[in-house]
């Protein structure tokens, strides 16, 4: 886990090691162990280490191959490393070093391109393979790990963070007008390549690429939810049980201590009793202490929950301690490290855990991201559950599935089913040209009726194109894992550990999972009451009962609504009433002002709308300050 960035002048000039040196000074906080450059000619790269396989100095980046030709810098881990290592050694590959950054780099030297298939983990690398004068690179199926690039007149410059482009000084900052008032208009983030800076682009997740020295550019998808393989499910709860269990082992693969976000829910507690469980089993004798870090504002009490998985784990507790002014006076440098705005104030959350982590010597934290977005966590899914049900004439059973879930949570089941009915035949219309212009008359009339917002600023806002989505249940996951809600979550997660020089793991997002999980008909996702149905039913008798049949979620939430209300709401209308935010041409300020009294008031909730102001006039205020390294 670490950062890069790297340079290269399709002119043949010479890169600059001042400016990689800049870039790289940008990404400290991704690696504070250990630092590299390497220059030949018109391509350079800059690397940043934190340590996790292989202390020594043979892990070192930027890492040349035994025969000069091949040099490559790697952020992430190759969790099968040691198989692929073997594998390796087959075809007569002989290693200097015990980590994986060295397997990657021969196992592209070996089969090329056709290496990325074979890897299991989370990664963003640049090879320079100087024999056919290209750069190539890629990143993890997911979008784990980030990459960025902006192409100039002359050239291309790649970083793992964006702060790292703009350091370089080869480019200059310009605002994109249109990702930002799709975040301020609509909320959305993080749902393509775009980004808040006008010309700086992610690379897209599951994609590959070659740059030639002389500009030519080929990027290409090597995965996709898609074209998956056919997956044989005799015992799915069988099949999960092992791949997952299997899956926490790989990831529990460090030289450095590792611990766990604990929340009271489903998925950290099955990748805790996992790991307690992985690591008896593996102990001979004294067994290192498992270190949990958890959150829980008074107003979301988890106690019970967690108290019983500790009980199980015999885990050690380490619970954050903040308060609404704690994360407030923190939201700057958190956006710095971010780079752009989150979704919500329970990011800062997250940030502040990985930072409690850290003070406690843990530099590897496994976390649960992705569980939701697979195996159908979000209550959102009920509804495409029983629509798809419908769709596939399967009216009965939505019949039954309903009246399962009414009867845990009340309601009327009639209602719904007449909804998930009606849902069924509006999402068949949709295939006609009247209903599809219908539709976009009213989303674009609904964004006019934004009055927090200036009206030449809420046009900025593009459309929600609803691509690959048919109205049933798969399509809705597939759309949540590659477009919203995960990227958000993945940028989220990366940025918020490497703050503090740590490596987060997502067990639930090793691609054999993943691609058994989208093998499985819907039944094995939700039943009844009960969201992540094969995750239950395979965590049987393996976490605490009262974990596995909780019916509802939370997530180390925060009272965002009542801190705006007591704690924070003389520094949101700071923000509201200064001069930056009256003169910044975007706000309506007199409608804002008016809805957050409002909301003072108890009428409506605006939390989130007023958190998205605050960081967006953060954010901007941002880029009038001289990047540099926050400590």
């Amino acid at each position: 886990m670490c950062g890069f960035a790297g340079i290269i002048n399709f002119d043949g000039a010479p890169a600059e090691r001042n400016t990689l040196d800049r870039m790289g000074s940008s990404l400290f906080h991704r690696g504070p162990d250990d630092s590299g450059t390497h220059v030949d000619k018109s391509v350079g790269l800059a690397f940043r280490r934190l340590s996790i396989l292989d202390l020594s100095p043979a892990g070192h980046q930027p890492m040349v191959s035994h025969n000069g030709n091949f040099v490559m810098v790697f952020n992430g881990e190759i969790y099968n490393y040691v198989e692929l290592r073997r594998e390796l050694e087959g075809h007569g590959c002989r290693f200097r070093s015990s980590g994986d950054t060295e397997v990657l780099l021969e196992a592209y030297a070996v089969w090329g391109k056709d290496c990325l298939p074979k890897l299991n983990g989370m990664w963003a690398f640049l090879i320079y393979d100087k024999q056919r004068g290209v750069v190539f690179g890629a990143r993890d199926r997911f979008g784990v790990k980030p990459l960025y690039y902006y192409r100039y007149a002359n050239g291309v410059c790649l970083a793992s963070e964006i702060k790292a482009i703009r350091a370089s000084g080869l480019y200059h900052d310009d605002v994109n007008w249109q990702s930002v008032s799709k975040f301020s208009v609509q909320g959305r983030l993080d749902e393509s390549e775009e980004t808040f800076y006008r010309g700086i682009t992610q690379v897209a997740a599951g994609s590959a690429f070659e740059v030639s020295v002389s500009g030519e550019w080929k990027q290409w998808a090597y995965w996709s939810l898609a074209d998956l393989p056919q997956v044989e499910t005799k015992d799915p709860v069988l099949q999960f049980r092992d791949l997952f269990e299997d899956a926490v082992r790989l990831r529990m693969r460090s030289d450095v201590p590792l611990g766990i976000c604990l929340s009271g829910g489903l998925d950290s507690t099955a990748i805790i009793c996992s790991v307690a469980r992985l690591k008896s089993a593996l102990s001979s004798g004294g067994q290192e202490q498992l270190l949990a870090f958890s959150y829980m504002a008074p107003e979301f009490d988890e106690r019970l929950y967690i108290a019983d998985t500790l009980a199980r784990t015999h885990a050690e507790l380490r619970q954050l301690e903040t308060s609404p002014t704690d994360l407030w006076d923190d939201l700057q440098k958190f956006l710095w490290f971010h780079d752009e705005p989150v979704h919500s104030m329970t990011a800062m959350i997250g940030y502040k855990l990985m930072q409690l982590a850290s003070k406690n010597g843990v530099k590897v934290v496994l976390n649960g991201q992705g569980a939701d977005e697979t195996a159908a966590g979000y209550f959102s899914y009920f509804a495409d559950y029983w629509r798809t049900l419908v769709m596939d004439h399967h009216p009965i059973v939505a019949w039954r599935e309903i009246g399962r879930y009414q009867a845990s949570h009340g309601g009327s089941r009639a209602r719904v089913f007449l909804n998930a009915g009606k849902e069924a035949i509006q999402w068949r219309m949709r295939h006609s040209q009247l209903y599809g212009s219908l539709s976009k008359w009213k989303k674009g009339s609904d964004s006019k009726d934004n009055k927090w917002f200036q009206p030449e600023f809420v046009r900025f806002a593009p459309e929600d194109e609803l691509d690959g989505l048919d109205g049933r249940l798969d399509s809705s996951l597939k759309r949540s894992v590659s477009k919203t809600p995960l990227p958000i979550f993945l940028r989220v997660e990366d940025r918020n550990s490497m703050a503090h020089s740590i490596e987060a793991r997502l067990p639930f997002l090793d691609y054999r999972l993943v691609t058994l999980l989208f093998n499985l008909s819907a039944e094995w996702k939700l039943s009844g009451p009960l969201n992540k149905f094969i995750l239950r039913e395979a965590m049987r008798e393996r976490i605490p009962e009262s974990v596995r049949t909780r019916q509802d979620k939370m997530g180390f939430p925060t009272p965002i609504g009542q801190w705006f209300r007591t704690s924070l709401f003389k520094q949101m209308r700071d923000v509201l009433m200064s001069q930056e935010a009256r003169e910044r041409g975007i706000y309506n300020v007199p409608e804002i002002l008016k809805d957050f009294e409002r909301h003072q008031e108890g009428r409506i909730d605006a939390s989130q709308r007023l958190f998205n102001v605050a960081q967006l006039e953060m954010w901007h205020r941002m880029l009038k300050k001289p990047l540099e390294v926050q400590g």
